[in-house]
Order: C-alpha cells, then structure tokens, then sequence
C-alpha cells in the first residue's frame, strides 16, 4: 500500500509553534498596559497562569476537533492498530517530529515561566504538555486505516521531549536546540498533492526543501567570564533530497512521467545565532526573537552527502 503524508504536517509541526505564542498575546489583552508584561514573573501570577491554562485549553480542543473533521474524517476509521514508517522519506519526518516536540515543550515551558511557574515544574509541565499532544495525534493515526500509530514517530517525539527535558535538569537552560531551516526545491512540482501546490504549502510538506539542526550555542559551554559572544552558534544539520514519493519514486503520476532522482541523504555544518541571547535587549525583543530559537539563521554552511560529495554554500537555508 501506498501511504501518503499524514495529517497536515502544519498541525504535526511547526505551526503548532505559534499556538503557543498566541496564548502570550490572548492573554496580554488585560495586562498590556503593564510595562514589565513580557518580563517573567519573580512568583507565581495566577491571573497569567490560569489565563494560559484557559486560553490553550480553548485552542487545544479546537484543534483536535477541527483535526478531526477537516483531516481524519475524510479516511475510513479502523481498530487501533500499528503502522511501522521508518523507511519513509529517508527519516526526514522523525526529525521533523524531534524538532516539534521539543520546541513545543520549550515554549510550553517559557509561557509557564513567564508566568511564575519555578523553572523545574514549568520545564516538566512543557515536557509532558508537548508529548502529550504529539501523542494524541498519534493515536489519531492509529484509528485511520490510511496509516496507523507510528512506534518510530513516538520515539522521535520522546527524543525531542528528552533533550528540551534534560538540559533543564543538567543546566537549568537550553544551551542546545532543534531547528528547522526551507528553501525551495526542483521535486515538488513532479507530486504536488503529496509535496505541495505553493510555497506555503511545500515548506511543510516537502522534505527534499528541508532541513533540520542541532544548533549549539557556544558560549554556554565557556567560562561565564567569556568575552565570545553569548549569540553566536554552530549547527549541524540534516537533510535528504530526491524524494518524490514516501518509499520508492513512482516513474509516473497521473500519466506524467517522471525523472529518475537519486534518493539521497544530507549532512551540513554551518553558523546560527540565538538572537535573543544578545546582551541589554528589553523583554518584548527578547520574546519577539525566540523565534529564532525555532528556525535556522541563513548562513554559509558546509555540505556532504554521497553524490555531490563535499560542497560549500554562500548562503544555505
């Protein structure tokens, strides 16, 4: 059987992002006039926790029941059952969903932060609210006859949960993240239901335009007395091109034939910046920028992979 991409991957990933976001400015409605809104909270501010609380159970429920009746609903439902997919899309899709994981936990965490909540509890809280969500959708998958609940895709999000988890418990901050960078590429338009009819569309649906990154920042690992600069990153990323399909590139699709592509993977080092670690920024900057901590600085990066073997870009994103 033939699979196709799962639920819309902007409920699965990245978009889900901004949910959380939202909640800061639903919730700054009454309290904006303040000017210290966006600095977090020294003790526990139960009007910004519970409005948290309320405004994500609101948009958590609508989106499982619009996921439900946009997407789900269109497939036959069957018995919860299995569905192994670690052969599909050269595994770009199980970093996909580390990366989600862990971003969601991480500004799950910073929202509960912010709003008093000790940093130990809002880390574990983000933790937990993340893999609960990415579980949900998982069993979701695992009543649908078209797939099924992925052990692979669990993993991945437990790998994700873990390493936002960890560095709190190691470090009490984040001196590692999970990134994602896009640009356009040539394969799209040879599946555009399964890879995307538009940019939007193909920057979350099109693997072969991805890439995912381990960005470390460095400083975090220097002296505290260090004069490097407390922004600057280096990332590893990974990458995979050729992808037509899940599994095997057809050789046609709707009677139009298509190319032979080499399905292969991608490995990058390259620079990145955590824009808002730079020094003397106000608190509203600060949030603003963490979106940084999300998607990957453009930047000259390094390349190889088993066709082109090493390759240098000026600019890759």
């Amino acid at each position: 059987m033939s699979f196709t991409n799962k639920a819309p991957y902007f409920i699965r990933s990245f978009k889900i992002f901004f949910i959380f976001l939202f909640v800061l400015c639903i919730t700054a409605i009454n309290s904006f006039a303040q000017e210290d809104f966006f600095q977090p909270s020294p003790k526990y501010n139960s009007s910004r926790v519970v409005g948290t609380v309320i405004t994500e159970s609101v948009i958590a429920t609508a989106a499982t029941i619009g996921l439900n009746y946009l997407w789900y609903k269109k497939f036959p439902h069957s018995r919860f059952h299995f569905f192994n997919d670690n052969n599909e899309w050269l595994n770009m899709d199980k970093v996909g969903h580390a990366t989600s994981a862990y971003n969601i936990a991480a500004i799950q965490g910073d929202v509960l932060h912010w709003g008093g909540v000790r940093p130990g509890l809002s880390a574990l809280i983000g933790s937990l609210t993340a893999l609960g969500f990415m579980t949900m959708i998982e069993v979701m998958d695992g009543h649908s006859t078209a797939w099924g609940f992925s052990k692979g895709d669990m993993l991945a999000n437990i790998s994700g949960c873990l390493l936002y988890e960890g560095q709190q418990l190691l470090w009490g901050q984040q001196h590692i993240s999970l990134k994602y960078s896009f640009h356009k590429s040539l394969f799209a338009k040879y599946n555009p239901g399964e890879l995307g009819s538009n940019l939007i569309q193909q920057s979350l649906k099109d693997y072969n335009g991805q890439a995912y990154w381990l960005s470390v920042n460095i400083a975090s690992f220097l002296p505290s007395n260090t004069n490097f600069p407390r922004w600057m990153n280096i990332a590893a990323g990974y990458g995979a091109e050729g992808m037509i399909a899940a599994v095997n590139n057809p050789t046609e699709i709707n009677g139009q034939k298509i190319p032979y592509f080499k399905r292969y993977r991608q490995f990058y080092l390259s620079m990145d910046a955590d824009l808002y670690r730079i020094n003397n920024i106000s608190p509203l900057a600060t949030t603003l920028l963490k979106v940084n901590r999300t998607i990957k600085m453009i930047a000259p990066a390094l390349e190889w992979n088993e066709v082109d073997k090493l390759k240098f870009h000026w600019l890759y994103y």
